[in-house]
């Protein structure tokens, strides 16, 4: 898979704690904020990592919107195309081959476009044999596409195409989180005896007459702002909410997120659609698609979700099998909602573990589950601000490297993180921060503690209406890309959620349903307790 190599042996410890990724030259120059949200300067070695990732997740250029505002010229899936290549060297397909695709984007009056930077994912399927691969898109910056997939299967295999956001629709995208990442309306609560006020909060405010308060965390550096309530002190702050949206969208930009026909909308084959697999010949080596060339995590298979290369995914389908796992274990889950679907199905698939009251909100907790007789703790909490959640006391505030920086670890100490969902309305630097503080307290937690287990959930594809706008897929593309970065090269393993959502027959969602997740926790522990070698 992209990012680190799961299940590496040759990961050093002792790693440094500000140690910088080399992705590629620097093309770019330090970011020159052009609107009113910016961040306090980082040290070189961040500031230069930055620039590294921010070039290595650049988009494509792409188009103006038209004015007058039109359609016309704007890509369209249902007048798009795929075409299935033959096989290189002619022949029937088996498996091990690779299929290759090209996908040709049309515009609104059926004309060829010519430029790239579309939004586009592909699988391969069977549904009658529960199987499917995501495939790897590459943009010929033209308005075609290629699509590779591996053949790993017998029988059918159904090639899908789907456009998730035009390039039109990216542009807009763009201006949104350039000129307007306080678009989600975030609030807290003043209280003081029988005083009371609330005033707006967010990562950055518009400057106006109006004081702020700041409650920039002083280890970690994570900002955050409230605007100073008229009769109360920035002290009787006492709780965090999400009050509501704020669209932006111009009538004439709502057009280009028409569901099924330039969002989240299936290309048409100009062909055949799928394939028949043979078997694997005699003389064709295996090859491991699992290696940094195919970038590929894994398949499904019977409903199963299979590794390519790395740790083997064993299937846990008992209680038993799950308490046996984790016996003797101490889980620390530190995310989003997306996360806390796993902490909720080992709470639901551990009937001996019982629920520690901290008097604490659901959604944020922290929540803990124990089972004192296979000696197993659970823990979850919500990472930090920002956060799209209901109202929540500030006293559950945390920073998840602050809460790193507490743990003792060690071989019965795991460590689960899935933090993406709520960045994603934000200048892609705010996230890149956040997680190089979370990488940091990682290293020194992996130098004190090295035996302890870090495990990372990628973001995923949420599905999308008109009303979700406001945090597109093509963020979710953006997010998922800085994870990989950020934490490529330390001994941490991924739970490839991008791919198992992707590759799946069941429709994307931001929480995926429950044979998802199922396949998920699996994979975690795998991770948790791998097979021994005979």
């Amino acid at each position: 898979m992209p990012g680190a190599k799961p299940g590496s042996s040759s990961a050093c410890l002792n790693y440094k704690e500000n140690s910088t990724i080399f992705l590629k030259k620097v093309t770019s120059a330090p970011p020159v904020p052009d609107n009113f949200c910016t961040f306090k300067p980082l040290p070189s070695s961040d500031a230069k990592e930055e620039r590294l990732i921010l070039d290595s997740i650049a988009w494509p250029e792409t188009p103006p919107l038209p004015a007058p505002f039109s359609l016309n010229q704007t890509s369209n899936a249902v007048k798009s195309t795929f075409t299935i290549l033959p096989r290189r060297g002619g022949g029937d397909w088996h498996v091990g081959d690779q299929l290759e695709v090209m996908i040709q984007i049309y515009d609104f009056q059926g004309n060829k476009k010519t430029s790239g930077g579309d939004a586009i994912v592909a699988r391969l399927h069977n549904r009658a044999l529960e199987a499917g691969v995501a495939g790897q898109v590459v943009d010929h910056l033209n308005g075609s596409y290629s699509a590779v997939f591996s053949l790993l299967w017998e029988g059918s295999a159904q090639v899908e195409v789907t456009l998730v956001h035009s390039s039109e629709a990216i542009t807009v995208l763009r201006m949104q989180n350039r000129d307007h990442p306080d678009r989600v309306v975030f609030k807290s609560r003043f209280r003081s005896g029988s005083i009371s006020e609330t005033t707006i909060c967010n990562v950055c405010l518009r400057q106006t007459n109006q004081p702020q308060c700041n409650y920039t965390d002083l280890r970690t550096g994570d900002p955050w702002f409230c605007y100073k309530p008229k009769n109360l002190s920035c002290d009787a702050r006492i709780n965090h909410m999400k009050t509501g949206y704020i669209s932006v969208l111009k009538v004439e930009e709502k057009k280009l997120f028409q569901r099924n026909v330039n969002l989240e909308a299936f290309i048409p084959a100009s062909g055949p659609a799928s394939v028949t697999v043979l078997p694997r010949r005699k003389e064709q080596p295996t090859i491991n698609q699992g290696s940094e060339k195919s970038g590929l995590s894994g398949y499904y298979y019977q409903g199963v979700w299979r590794s390519l290369g790395g740790t083997k995914v064993h299937q846990f389908n008992n209680s038993s099998a799950i308490s046996q796992c984790l016996k003797g274990k101490v889980v620390h889950m530190y995310g989003d909602s997306t996360l806390r679907q796993w902490f909720e199905y080992l709470d639901a698939s551990l009937p001996e573990a019982k629920a520690v009251n901290q008097n604490s909100p659901k959604q944020a907790g922290p929540s803990m589950i124990s089972d004192n007789a296979n000696n197993i703790m659970l823990t979850y909490r919500i990472h930090g601000l920002p956060l799209r959640i209901g109202a929540m006391p500030s006293s559950k505030e945390i920073y998840v490297a602050n809460e790193l920086e507490t743990l003792v670890g060690g071989t019965n100490t795991v460590v689960v993180l899935g933090i993406w969902a709520h960045f994603s309305t934000f200048p892609m630097e705010l996230y890149i921060r956040r997680l190089q503080s979370i990488r940091r307290a990682v290293v020194r937690l992996l130098n004190r503690a090295p035996g302890t287990l870090v495990v990372i959930r990628t973001g995923t594809l949420p599905v999308m209406n008109l009303g979700m706008v406001i945090n597109g897929d093509w963020f979710s593309f953006q997010v998922d890309k800085v994870l990989r970065a950020v934490f490529k090269g330390l001994n941490v393993q991924l739970v490839d959620a991008w791919d198992m959502v992707l590759a799946h027959h069941l429709p994307h969602n931001l929480h995926p349903p429950p044979p998802i997740i199922k396949n998920m926790v699996d994979v975690l522990l795998s991770y948790v307790c791998p097979q021994k070698k005979s």
